[in-house]
């Protein structure tokens, strides 16, 4: 364990917008020694194991990154350096026509890889589905319970500062899941950008590609080329 990994203890745990998720309990960690997994006390809703590769140590703050902004930011740097790859494999070739027979397997190569990615990026599109249904529903929830304690002050149920308190703690809620929604779509954004940038690469493709890489970049109806 480093000296990172060994700081974390006791360290109180918030997501990306300041909600407090927790406090780090301990670490789990493998033969080597390395850190696998983070155990996080959520009070009353008990420990939670976390990917240590999920947390990242900000001064005296463990920020909780959720995973699938993970997977999106791995897989758009794939991706866009994929992407790079096969233009600068065909600026080369275009250059030089008799390096065309040499890159074939490079061909395939990047194929595959193609190939790959778009099945990820179509897991990832859907896993922004799920999380955007699922902060959706929480949004309702929080809503109702605001609506609900606004009939209650008016009812004379509860006081004008427990009132406050709830309106209070419903609006951090909502704008945290506002800035959620508005991360989730910036990434789909940044994959769509990618996808923009791959249709106008074969919309306008150099003689060479038109004669050769289109026979691995239109194995699929198109790829959908999708930084944090």
């Amino acid at each position: 364990m480093t000296k990172n990994e060994a700081v974390i203890i006791g360290r109180q745990v918030k997501d990306m917008y300041g909600t407090l998720v927790g406090k780090v309990l301990g670490t789990l960690t493998d033969i080597d020694g390395s850190v696998q997994t983070v155990g996080v006390d959520c009070g009353s809703e008990g420990l939670k194991q976390i990917q240590y590769e999920q947390l990242v140590l900000q001064e005296d703050i463990v920020i909780y990154i959720p995973k699938w902004r993970l997977q999106a930011q791995k897989f758009m740097r794939e991706k866009g350096l994929t992407l790079r790859r096969i233009n600068a494999l065909a600026d080369i070739v275009s250059e030089n026509g008799e390096m065309k027979d040499d890159t074939e397997v490079i061909h395939n190569k990047y194929k595959s890889k193609l190939a790959t990615l778009d099945q990820i990026e179509s897991k990832i599109k859907s896993e922004f589905l799920v999380r955007l249904g699922e902060i959706e529903d929480q949004v309702k929830m929080v809503k109702e319970i605001l609506f609900d304690a606004k009939v209650q002050i008016k009812s004379e149920e509860i006081t004008e500062p427990t009132f406050t308190t709830i309106q209070m703690h419903a609006n951090n809620i909502l704008e945290r899941f506002s800035h959620e929604k508005a991360e989730i779509d910036k990434v789909q954004n940044r994959i769509d950008d990618l996808s923009l940038e791959y249709n106008e690469s074969i919309e306008n493709p150099k003689q060479y590609i038109q004669q050769s890489a289109m026979t691995y970049l239109d194995s699929s109806t198109g790829y959908s080329i999708t930084n944090f």
